[in-house]
């Protein structure tokens, strides 16, 4: 019997900086160690036939973490497109970057845009990039969107309102997996995640693997998911039912 496979896996990669703590170094190496284990994650999920994978790379609240941190983390965005770009486009991996841009440098965006365009043509897997993202900020600038168009109010549907939303690029996560212990979702993906799959792990970011990942798809895998409804229970067939038929 063939395990079942989400087709949409969303991630909140936490524990970077905890995992540079226990191993006495900045802050700023568990963001490096992370970028790593995203990009395994990434080719390990392809391989698995997981077809969109989304990442909280940056919150819209993290912006409150010390300035050098904040800095070093955009200077390795930077770093990570250059240096990982070729190797995921090689691999058939589309890049999408969701969130509010406004606040990042022009660097950065002009990054984040070549990355896109180089990428747009990939079909094996979309992995979207949430940075400066936040499960409110996308409600609410998706209301303005679609305000700003004139879609009547008696329109405004829920599949309507999707349209607009960050990520209307892909469907709703399957699995939300979050590592490093917390057992929240922090503004991720409020909308997308109404009937996503919760897992929860403590294992550190940096130390995800393929073995975390099977975890996680086989705790999916047995999960009874019924979006609201009831399945029809089946009937033993037994002497009496068979004389009734």
């Amino acid at each position: 019997m063939s395990t079942a496979i989400p087709r949409h896996v969303a991630i909140v990669m936490d524990g970077n900086g905890r995992w540079a703590n226990k191993r006495f170094m900045p802050r700023f190496v568990g963001h490096k160690q992370g970028v790593d284990a995203l990009v395994r994650t990434v080719k390990a999920c392809a391989d698995r036939g997981i077809e969109y994978v989304t990442v909280f790379a940056f919150s819209s609240e993290n912006w409150k973490r010390p300035e050098e941190e904040v800095s070093g983390l955009m200077g390795l965005v930077l770093v990570a497109v250059s240096k990982y770009l070729a190797k995921l486009a090689s691999e058939g991996v589309r890049i999408r970057i969701v969130g509010d841009r406004e606040a990042v440098s022009s660097q950065v965006r002009a990054a984040w845009d070549e990355t896109e365009r180089r990428t747009e043509h990939n079909e094996r897997i979309t992995l979207s990039v949430a940075f400066n993202y936040g499960g409110r900020w996308d409600v609410v600038q998706a209301c303005r969107r679609a305000i700003e168009v004139g879609v009547p109010a008696h329109e405004l549907t829920e599949a309507r309102l999707g349209e607009f939303m960050a990520l209307s690029h892909a469907p709703d996560p399957d699995l939300f997996i979050r590592t490093g212990g917390e057992v929240r979702i922090s503004n991720f993906l409020l909308w997308q995640v109404a009937y996503s799959e919760l897992h929860f792990t403590d294992c550190l970011w940096p130390d995800f693997g393929d073995a975390e990942l099977d975890a996680a798809i086989a705790t999916f895998a047995a999960r009874d998911r019924r979006f609201g409804g009831v399945k029809t229970a089946l009937v033993p067939l037994t002497a009496d039912t068979r004389s009734a038929a």
